[in-house]
């Protein structure tokens, strides 16, 4: 019996046909509509020929509005912009930002409406945030709120009583009833703060970067071998479906030999540079010493007077971060490492500047490093502006074609492919255009309002489709982390992933800091 929807498939058979229906070398008499169709036509044969499919995947039959899954009860450690967005991405959003948001839906604001639908897509989780902890008492009240009375993505407020706020995270951790942390504070303290949580038996999803030297890494790796938690490190890349055809296309070898890859990010604000200690009328923003518990704040680091600028523009010192290594390499890294699968460089060579910034800061705003990875016969590029925000994406160069890989992908065959040299010579691929790209339907950022959340989702940082249904890709990788703790598995970036990451982040930023060339040794794993 024949398959009952062969008659809605497209095979290569059906492809050539249709090319062959339109006379090439007529093509340009058409209108525009019809030159796409064949060209179209014929990026199906190609495609199929090559065993690729633009189909997305369906949703996960518990993607439901329904509460699923034994209770999980949850305690967040800094709830600051990054611990804000992980409480939405868990299912929990401030009532007046929720208000805001379908009031403009329903104005036919098309920023909000899509927002709003994204949001409406997540599956419930069936988890409750029962602590919070920060410094700043304005953030801990606001995740009180959030925990308390936010709104959920059915769109039911959870009203849920006797949320506690903690001033010392120790506190938090003490509590028999919490079951997982998500650690969201700023980079120095996450290293300390997991070990801490696994000791007292909680699971960790933990924001990046992981740490900030090499001692703390290896201390965190064998607290979390050790133990039984499941850890998450937060490098959602590995929930976007378009990263996930990626590495499908480089299994294929649709590329051909890869000796190249080049990744980038450019920013041009003062927010994206991380000068953010003041508001949009040039005024500092809340918080002073007597709101803010400093001394805590500053933990290990050097003591300093109370600072509102460093406050909220710490990643800008290296006392409590690694700088742009950290903060936008750590995402490539990651990204490309999920596509290709290298692991650690041998390699790292950094250099940079700070070039147009006139403001206090040890981080960059001109940075570009050379990774090499000898034994896979490659080398990766990664640079950085900060004072420029000229696109330029991220670029696997192969022998074939290459692969540009964003919020969407597009393959381009090379003119001198030995691969397509066939399929260019009977007109099948043109090197002027992309013969494959993933989803069909990309995400509209000229939609999106703030510079950094654009920058966010040309990176293909925020959403990814599924089934045609926009999904927060940060909601995949805590529902993900979730799921295990429940039923057992392997996160997306588990400890030996967030191992392989984080030593190539140390390496490009002890590369910078000390103006030198640095080797990984995976006998000492250690960066010599």
């Amino acid at each position: 019996m024949a398959d009952k929807n062969s008659k809605n498939k497209i095979t290569r058979r059906d492809a050539l046909k249709g090319i062959a229906a339109v006379p090439l070398l007529g093509v340009f008499t058409y209108d525009f509509w019809k030159r796409k169709a064949v060209e179209k036509a014929k990026n199906k044969v190609v495609q199929l020929d090559l065993g690729l499919s633009n189909d997305l995947p369906k949703i996960q039959a518990d993607n439901s509005k329904t509460n699923t899954g034994e209770l999980v009860r949850i305690g967040i450690i800094g709830v600051g912009g990054r611990g804000t967005a992980l409480l939405k991405a868990a299912g929990f959003v401030v009532p007046e930002d929720y208000a805001n948001l379908l009031k403009e839906a329903k104005n036919n604001n098309e920023r909000a409406k899509n927002k709003l639908q994204t949001y409406h897509n997540q599956a419930m989780l069936n988890i409750q945030v029962v602590g919070i902890c920060d410094v700043f008492d304005l953030r801990a009240e606001k995740g009180i709120k959030i925990a308390s009375e936010g709104i959920q993505p059915n769109g039911e407020a959870i009203n849920l009583k006797g949320v506690k706020r903690y001033k010392r995270y120790q506190e938090l951790l003490a509590n028999p009833e919490i079951d997982a942390v998500i650690i969201s504070t700023p980079d120095f303290h996450h290293a300390h703060m997991t070990i801490d949580a696994v000791k007292a038996g909680k699971h960790v999803y933990c924001e990046k970067a992981m740490t900030l030297t090499e001692d703390e890494l290896n201390k965190v790796y064998d607290s979390v071998k050790e133990s039984g938690v499941v850890f998450q490190l937060g490098h959602q890349n590995s929930k976007n479906e378009t990263f996930k055809k990626a590495r499908e296309i480089i299994d294929k070898n649709i590329l051909g030999k890869v000796t190249l890859i080049e990744t980038t990010t450019n920013r041009n604000s003062k927010p994206g540079a991380w000068i953010r200690h003041l508001d949009g009328d040039g005024n500092p923003k809340p918080g002073s010493s007597e709101t803010i518990d400093w001394e805590q704040w500053l933990g290990n680091t050097p003591k300093i007077p109370f600072s509102i600028e460093r406050y909220y523009g710490w990643a800008r010192w290296f006392a409590y971060d690694t700088g742009l290594a950290g903060q936008l390499f750590s995402h490539e890294v990651d990204a490309l490492n999920q596509i290709m699968g290298f692991g650690i460089p041998k390699t790292v060579s950094s250099s940079g500047g700070i070039y147009f910034y006139k403001e206090d800061r040890d981080m960059p705003d001109t940075f570009q490093s050379v990774l090499e990875f000898p034994d896979r016969k490659f080398t990766m590029l990664y640079s950085a502006s900060l004072a420029s925000n000229r696109s330029r994406g991220r670029v696997f160069m192969g022998h074939d074609a290459n692969m540009e890989v964003g919020g969407n992908l597009k393959v381009i065959a090379n003119r001198e492919s030995t691969q397509y040299k066939l399929k260019m010579e009977n007109g099948l691929i043109d090197t002027g255009q992309p013969f494959y790209t993933y989803p069909e339907k990309v995400i509209n950022v000229d939609a999106i309002s703030s510079a950094t959340e654009k920058y966010y989702a040309e990176r293909g940082l925020i959403d990814t489709q599924v089934k045609g249904k926009s999904m927060d890709i940060t909601h995949l990788h805590i529902k993900e982390w979730i799921d295990v703790i429940r039923n057992g598995g392997t996160t997306g970036c588990n400890i030996e992933k967030a191992f392989d990451d984080t030593v190539a982040v140390l390496m490009v930023h002890k590369s910078y800091v000390e103006n030198r060339k640095v080797e990984w040794d995976p006998i000492k794993r250690r960066i010599v």
